[in-house]
């Protein structure tokens, strides 16, 4: 019979691929997407490519909270199950339809305020995820942490500072949306100033972010402490 952690595992894989492929394609497509020299339908097509593309990496990365959760009980490196985790697969069921939600409705009022509930989520979620990830790694439970055990906490942990970076980035295609809104009315030097700026700021952060992911990729499979 094929075993649980198996299958989870697998799908595990899955999600960090998208996760990480994913933020490398949106990366590459936004140097078109604030190209001044392309015409603004071209750069439209690019933008809609990154949409295209962000939607499968937000769905690897929402993934992988109830996938590790649920691997870290049955590894007895985390407590909760039954219930617990039958509770956080419904809440991430439910965070997958919004984030696709505001997918569908990219580029209208309803997207972006879809989107703004999505990173309402995160400002809740992120500080819940730092506070039991470094006061297990201070022996304070309730993660195992100790000799050996340590690389679960840790990646937890990291797992939230991600959802930080992510956030920051989700803020500024949201951002992109409202300025093409406005683009779309004729030239603005204004706004394309803006998405230049914050394409700067994009950058160093996805630099930042695919570091962290490799770190949990590393801690995850090396299990160093």
């Amino acid at each position: 019979m094929i075993q649980e952690v198996l299958v989870l595992r697998w799908l595990h894989i899955i999600c960090m691929v998208y996760w990480l492929g994913g933020e490398w394609g949106v990366f590459q497509t936004s140097y078109n997407i604030v190209n001044r020299k392309l015409s603004m339908e071209e750069r439209r097509r690019h933008m809609e490519t990154a949409y295209r593309i962000d939607v499968l990496a937000r769905t690897g990365i929402i993934t992988l909270l109830p996938l590790g959760l649920h691997m870290g009980h049955i590894y007895g490196l985390q407590p909760y199950g039954g219930n617990f985790l039958v509770g956080m697969w419904i809440f991430v069921a439910g965070w997958l339809g919004l984030c696709w939600s505001a997918f569908i409705f990219r580029e209208t009022d309803r997207g972006i305020a879809l989107t703004k509930l999505d990173e309402k989520i995160r400002w809740v979620l992120i500080p819940t995820i730092f506070v039991v990830g470094i006061s297990s790694l201070l022996g304070h439970g309730p993660f195992e942490a100790g000799e050996g055990n340590r690389w679960y906490a840790s990646k937890f942990t990291l797992y939230g500072f991600t959802l930080c970076i992510g956030l920051g980035l989700r803020w500024i295609m949201r951002l992109w949306t409202v300025r093409f809104r406005r683009l779309a009315a004729g030239p603005d030097p204004v706004q394309e100033a803006a998405l230049e700026r914050e394409f700067l700021y994009g950058r160093l952060m996805a630099y930042v972010y695919w570091i962290t992911i490799s770190g949990i990729c590393f801690l995850g499979t090396v299990k160093p402490f």
